[in-house]
């Protein structure tokens, strides 16, 4: 069995789960947070961290013969409804590398049956966003991304699996990982990152690695663009190191958010829109 097939197979097994009863014990939250961090675990020992298994190189040039341009990244997204509303519109996006230029898109309205436990957001959100990839290499592999940035942290994460470290893993497509505010893991603090930041952070592709009190790299925050100030959060998702990472987010950001996920998130919502339109009832007169 394939490692993406034995971590498809872990995610379907924990989804089987039933909704527990009472417990002496234990609450219904913590034994749901227990499946998934046992999940989670076990997904985790699939993880590559590093550009080992890359088949491609984002120089044009000079590249080693095994490897080949980067020409497609895609973006994932999740946008909902409304505030407190479980239903929302999952979207996937592919852009050539490096125009920015769409090639395709795929919305699905869903609904979240899942609950909310911090720590544990690729449960709510992952299978909606796998199944756009899968639908796409089933229709059209020729367009399959050959890196996908997620909107949702990757080794920055509590337990260093975050939603785009999840989603590489049941793809086993290298992902990349972008928040828009700081998770604070390991004695990151937000002051101190803030205040570095501004010293470090001067024009557009300036990063400033965050280190936790442990030692470990967690990611990076990056200045995205030129007229942005606020910086985004990467880190490494499946399958690239935190250099290469970076240099993909770098060059994928016209504004601040990367331009696959920025495209995800407005055509997401403009497909709300228009189910809104479609599907809401008029109002009495």
């Amino acid at each position: 069995m394939s490692a993406s097939s034995s971590a498809s197979a872990v995610f379907a097994e924990e989804k089987k789960v039933d909704t527990p009863g009472t417990d002496d014990h234990k609450d219904e939250k913590e034994k749901i947070k227990d499946a998934w961090r046992q999940a989670q675990k076990q997904l985790k020992s699939d993880l590559i961290t590093d550009d080992s298994t890359l088949d491609w190189t984002v120089k044009t040039d000079d590249h080693e013969p095994s490897q080949q341009p980067l020409r497609l990244v895609g973006g994932v997204d999740l946008s909902f409804v409304g505030e407190g509303c479980e239903e929302a519109c999952a979207a996937l996006v592919v852009c050539e590398f490096p125009s920015m230029k769409v090639v395709y898109e795929a919305m699905k309205m869903v609904t979240l049956t899942e609950p909310y436990i911090s720590g544990f957001l690729a449960f709510r959100e992952v299978e909606f966003l796998q199944d756009l990839i899968e639908e796409l290499k089933l229709h059209k592999p020729e367009l399959l991304p050959q890196v996908v940035l997620a909107d949702g942290n990757g080794v920055l994460h509590h337990e260093g699996f975050g939603l785009a470290c999840h989603l590489g893993v049941l793809s086993s497509l290298p992902t990349i990982g972008i928040g828009k505010t700081l998770l604070l893991v390991d004695g990151l603090d937000a002051h101190v990152v803030d205040a570095e930041c501004s010293q470090a952070l001067h024009k557009a592709g300036d990063v400033y690695e965050l280190k936790g009190a442990s030692g470990a790299i967690w990611g990076a925050a990056l200045r995205s663009s030129k007229k942005s100030i606020n910086p985004i959060f990467v880190s490494v998702g499946h399958r690239l190191s935190l250099p290469t990472a970076i240099n993909v987010t770098v060059q994928c950001c016209q504004y601040r958010i990367p331009e696959p996920i920025r495209q995800a998130d407005l055509r997401s919502r403009e497909y709300i829109r228009q189910w809104k339109a479609k599907h809401q009832k008029p109002s009495a007169s």
